[in-house]
């Protein structure tokens, strides 16, 4: 008993305990919103507990009937034995039904409000996790805590009942079958033991390597053209192999031990069982009980191995939702986005639409986690009908600086705004809220699976067929759209299957242009375009008439006399670039 304690306060010193505790916590605050939920599935399940018990009584009258040739009471005990199982069938059906309508509604509303917090999770943060391994934790880690949410708790209540219920019915016919209905239960306990441990080893390295194999999958997928195209077949298929070799050895060191383990217990279900039999045997030889009375405890010693053995098979239930508990609040409890400033930030807009708004950066400090240096102390200002252009080499930080105006990252120091009004005198500090004033076309491909019309209408659902042609225009796109057989209708694959890469780019450019944001942030957005077309773009964004402010990364200095400042990002600064200093970069190009 010493050595027990020990062992419970060595976990909860370092920290086992405690954490399992809080996992617990965090899954009781979804549970309490359905307790509902929970009560009618315990209800359910002990009224078929009941019932079950129900029927063991009238099969014990029934036998005892029989042998004792009580024909009198035949016929209204079987045809009560026969309501019974009627009625045991519909409640077991019923109580299947509502656990699958319950526990479906419980699965989509949690991965909901999962999904939901991960997407206004800090963005850096994110990135540190593969996406394999988000879309596993949200997938399979979220349904186990809603299926356990709805099972642990009434499944305990039930299995208690159960196993008290059929002892108290042993107890009052027969109280030494008892002694051999339990006999089981202490060796039960002792031989799960080794088997809980293990059991959350396996747990935890079985949902890493279902993130990882998940993670290889979409990844080998998204990429089959690079792969077939440096002719790596071989070599992925045989990572798969190697990835499936390490699941199966996994899978089955864990099966060894659970088939020992499940050995011994069938082993001591046996002697349990012959005894019951041999005990009831002896009882009824000394006509102690009835044969009736024997069949009703070997019924019940079966009940009661069986909740003995369903309970402590909730221990390792009850390790497996903390384990994925504490895999979703890895994701959910990492500092999230500060929408705070939803409704001003939509007031201001409402406010200043119509005159355009700016961007005005100041003494801009930002270092990457790993405390690299990218800006210090660096200034930009853009305005409405202003197409400004940020140039200079990879990896200087132009990607970040647009990360940086989208707050998808927080400089350290510095003022970031939008502004507007006489002077741009009126202005609100950039923020996640303030996403909505931009449009945003990344690099590459970013296209989804649909039609042409479903792909513009994501950023804007009302927009109308004319709407989306006047993009289309825009961005120079209408020009090989109109000639498609089904024009906007036309379907696209997965991550723009079935077009040019220009063509993509020219869609994604569109896509954002139907948006009409105050502020549009192309990266690299036409950088396969050809110089004549990539001018196009530009030219028709800067004489159409919304108040657009504009701000393009590229390698390509060749469109750079159309736009209205240049900055050059090196040695962690924006500097604007001077009329000779442009054309210097042209002429080198």
């Amino acid at each position: 008993m010493k050595e027990k304690i020990s062992l419970i306060w060595k976990h909860f010193r370092q920290g086992s305990l405690q954490k399992m505790w809080l996992q617990t916590l965090w899954i009781y605050q979804y549970g309490k919103h359905y307790w509902k939920s929970m009560l009618l599935y315990t209800l359910l399940g002990l009224t078929g507990t009941v019932v079950s018990l129900i029927s063991s009584l009238i099969s014990k009258d029934l036998v005892d009937i029989i042998t004792g040739h009580q024909t009198g009471k035949l016929v209204s005990t079987f045809i009560a034995m026969i309501s019974f199982s009627i009625i045991s069938i519909l409640i077991s059906q019923a109580s299947s039904y509502a656990s699958t309508f319950i526990n479906l509604k419980v699965d989509t509303e949690i991965k909901n409000d999962i999904f939901s917090k991960m997407l206004v999770t800090d963005w850096e943060a994110l990135t540190k996790y593969h996406t394999g391994d988000l879309v596993t934790r949200w997938s399979a880690d979220a349904s186990n805590i809603s299926s356990g949410i709805l099972n642990w708790i009434p499944n305990l209540i039930i299995y208690v009942f159960r196993f008290l219920s059929a002892l108290a019915i042993v107890l009052y016919y027969d109280p030494t079958f008892a002694l051999f209905a339990l006999i089981g239960i202490p060796f039960s306990a002792l031989l799960s033991r080794p088997l809980l441990k293990r059991m959350k080893q396996n747990n935890q390295r079985s949902a890493a390597m279902n993130a990882k194999l998940y993670g290889f999958n979409q990844e080998s997928f998204s990429n089959i053209q690079t792969i077939k195209a440096f002719d790596l077949i071989h070599f992925y298929t045989n990572k798969l192999k190697t990835l499936q070799q390490d699941y199966i050895s996994m899978r089955l060191d864990f099966q060894k031990m659970s088939m020992l383990t499940s050995i011994l217990m069938s082993v001591i279900g046996f002697i349990v069982s012959y005894s019951c039999y041999g005990w009831g045997i002896y009882r009824v030889w000394s006509q102690a009980i009835s044969y009736g009375t024997m069949t009703m405890f070997l019924s019940l010693s079966s009940t009661l191995t069986a909740s003995v053995n369903s309970l402590v098979g909730l221990i390792p239930s009850a390790i497996s939702l903390t384990i994925s508990a504490g895999r979703l609040m890895d994701i959910v409890e990492m500092p999230q986005e500060d929408h705070s400033q939803d409704t001003l930030v939509t007031e201001f807009e409402a406010q200043h639409k119509s005159e355009g708004i700016g961007l005005e950066l100041k003494e801009l400090n930002y270092a990457y986690h790993t405390g690299t240096k990218v800006f210090l102390n660096a200034n930009l200002n853009a305005y409405p009908h202003e197409i400004i252009a940020l140039v200079g080499p990879s990896g200087e930080g132009k990607t970040t600086m647009l990360r940086l105006l989208l707050s998808l990252l927080k400089p350290q120091n510095g003022d970031l705004s939008v502004c507007s009004g006489a002077n741009f005198s009126k202005k609100i500090s950039l923020s996640p809220s303030t996403r909505k004033l931009f449009s945003y076309v990344p690099q590459g491909n970013t296209m989804f699976s649909g039609t042409i019309a479903e792909n513009m209408r994501i950023v804007k659902p009302e927009a109308t067929d004319a709407e989306i042609i006047e993009a289309l225009k825009l961005a120079c796109a209408w020009e090989f759209v109109a000639k498609l057989p089904d024009g906007i209708q036309s379907e696209i694959k997965e991550r723009g299957g079935g077009l040019s890469e220009g063509q993509a780019q020219r869609l994604s450019i569109a896509r954002a242009l139907l948006r009409k944001s105050p502020i549009l942030l192309l990266d690299e957005a036409t950088s396969a375009l050809d110089v004549a077309t990539e001018r196009n773009v530009l030219k028709n964004i800067m004489q159409d008439t919304y108040p657009r402010t504009c701000i393009v990364t590229t390698h390509r200095p060749t469109v750079l006399n159309i736009c209205t400042r240049v900055y050059a990002i090196r040695k962690k600064k924006c500097e604007c670039l001077t009329e000779s200093e442009i054309q210097k970069l042209i002429a080198e190009f």
